[in-house]
């Protein structure tokens, strides 16, 4: 054989492989994309000749920066102890708290002027919004103490960076998480081409509301969104084969809202039993155990039922958290001292717990999203548990339009009872006073008349650094007015998660095998 027909024999050999190469890939096989096929109408998915219905990739949401995982389960809800006042308002049931995502730290002072930078220059026209947000300062004074200079720098000042941000109002830390939803979003466009690289720069050159981003007025309405783009090269195509201009939930794409973690995800979270069990599963392969009692009484795993570490070591007797030890003594003697902090320390300052959060208990009392009532054996709801439902929707005006307010965000409208008074599952759009004083409840309450609870208390959740240590166990709670702050009181942003209880890389359910019939002809 000579090297003419060999180099002849192997082109040949090469065209019928490219050959098969191409065929495949348009059909969507061996290098190609496998394109895949509805069971439902056997119709293909992302095929131009019929209509280009995408169907992302299964996939599990990823924590957004800041947030970690948290692992849901079933737990004792409520008070371990009777309250200090002798009042038993917090009675225990066990709940099941779904899996999901929570800051793992509080929000910083440099987190919150990140928020009022963003304010000042894209609001640059309203003073109003910027004033609206700014965090209460003056909270730190006391008529018998010097605290000016907390006043002064405590939230500004560079050293205090990292320090949880305090002076917040309920209302104030719930658009917080709207505004942390909005900008993780618009960089997550602008990354996949679906904005236009310079729409953050041009945003805060005073584009006011008509300029702003708005996750859910870009998912509604986004028409109303300036800077939008079509990227050249995208698998998202319209049905006439075209890259698409927009993104939709289902694509995948954009990140879930930030917010507010309900009482009942705070607290289940702040004791993080994760370590209390003694065989967690750890791979799919591994069953885990089931613990089925929590009666601890801190967050923290190495002593949950103590102040102070108990691993032996140089931090064995060190206190775990940032509180006040007694009357006068926030933070012990000159050369020892305690808990090291005068004031609220650091974010990353005391021992995780075993979900690796900071500060659930002590450093400073957190805003949670439930509106504040005293929990009795008729707050029956055993699944999610949350009180401050009031169902919307939004409004459109008489030419069947959807509007923006002040913020750049849709208006919104309460829901009519008339419209859910057929439902199953719910006849009112405002259930916060639920089972509060009907003949069910065996509660009477003049919320608001002759009580200081109204329907603007909420909760807030684990002890500051001016508390003492019972204000620490997870299960005490107390509230404050809506528009109230504190120099005790911060907050933390959770997110809803959207995957298998355990996390990504498990199943959900206890799937088995597919049992084969048996095809074999009985013999007679």
């Amino acid at each position: 054989m000579n090297m003419t027909k060999l180099l002849s024999g192997k082109s040949a050999m090469i065209l019928v492989i490219a050959a098969i190469s191409l065929s495949a890939c348009k059909k969507g096989g061996l290098f190609g994309k496998k394109q895949s096929k509805s069971s439902a109408t056997g119709w293909n998915y992302d095929d131009k000749n019929m209509g280009n219905f995408h169907v992302a990739k299964v996939k599990y949401p990823k924590a957004g920066p800041g947030l970690v995982f948290v692992q849901g389960g079933s737990f004792v809800m409520g008070a371990k102890d009777e309250d200090v006042m002798g009042d038993w308002n917090n009675v225990p049931r066990r709940i099941t708290v779904p899996s999901f995502f929570i800051d793992e730290t509080e929000v910083a002072n440099v987190h919150y002027r990140e928020y009022l930078y963003w304010l000042e220059n894209t609001f640059s026209g309203d003073t109003n919004i910027l004033n609206k947000a700014l965090p209460d300062t003056l909270v730190w004074r006391e008529e018998l103490a010097y605290n000016e200079p907390y006043v002064e720098y405590y939230f500004r000042f560079p050293s205090y960076n990292y320090y949880p941000v305090v002076g917040v109002n309920w209302r104030q830390a719930h658009d917080f998480c709207i505004w942390r939803t909005d900008r993780v979003n618009e960089l997550n466009l602008q990354s996949k081409g679906y904005l236009k690289k310079d729409a953050i720069k041009r945003e805060m050159k005073g584009s006011g509301s008509d300029g702003s981003f708005n996750t859910e007025t870009y998912l509604m309405a986004p028409d109303m969104i300036q800077g939008r783009n079509k990227p050249k090269k995208s698998a998202l195509k319209d049905v006439n084969g075209k890259p698409r201009s927009t993104v939709r939930m289902d694509d995948g794409i954009l990140n879930m809202g930030y917010r507010l973690p309900t009482e009942a995800e705070w607290e289940y979270a702040a004791y993080g039993m994760l370590a209390q069990n003694p065989n967690p599963r750890a791979k799919e392969k591994k069953n885990g155990e089931e613990l089925f009692s929590n009666q601890q009484i801190y967050s923290w795993s190495n002593n949950p039922n103590g102040l102070r570490d108990n691993r032996r070591g140089s931090w064995q007797g060190k206190f775990l958290a940032n509180f006040k030890r007694g009357g006068g003594d926030n933070m012990g003697i000159a050369g020892g001292l305690n808990d090291r902090a005068a004031i609220p320390g650091p974010i990353k300052a005391f021992y995780p717990n075993a979900f690796g959060l900071y500060n659930m208990s002590g450093n400073v009392s957190e805003w949670v999203g439930d509106v504040y009532r005293p929990m009795t054996s008729t707050d029956a709801e055993d699944f999610n548990y949350f009180r401050g439902n009031k169902f919307q929707k939004y409004y459109k005006n008489s030419g069947g339009e959807y509007e923006r307010d002040s913020m750049g965000r849709l208006k919104k409208v309460d829901i009519s009872d008339e419209e859910v008074k057929n439902r199953s599952n719910y006849q009112k759009n405002d259930v916060i006073n639920y089972l509060d004083g009907d003949s069910s409840s065996g509660v009477f309450y003049g919320y608001g008349i002759t009580s200081l609870i109204n329907d603007s208390s909420r909760v807030i959740k684990g002890g500051s650094w001016n508390d003492r240590p019972y204000w620490l166990s997870p299960g005490t709670r107390r509230f404050m007015q809506e528009t109230q702050a504190a120099s005790t009181v911060g907050f933390r942003c959770a997110q809803t998660y959207l995957g298998p209880p355990e996390g990504a890389g498990f199943k959900e359910g206890n799937i088995f095998g597919k049992r084969k019939q048996n095809s074999r002809k009985k013999k007679k």
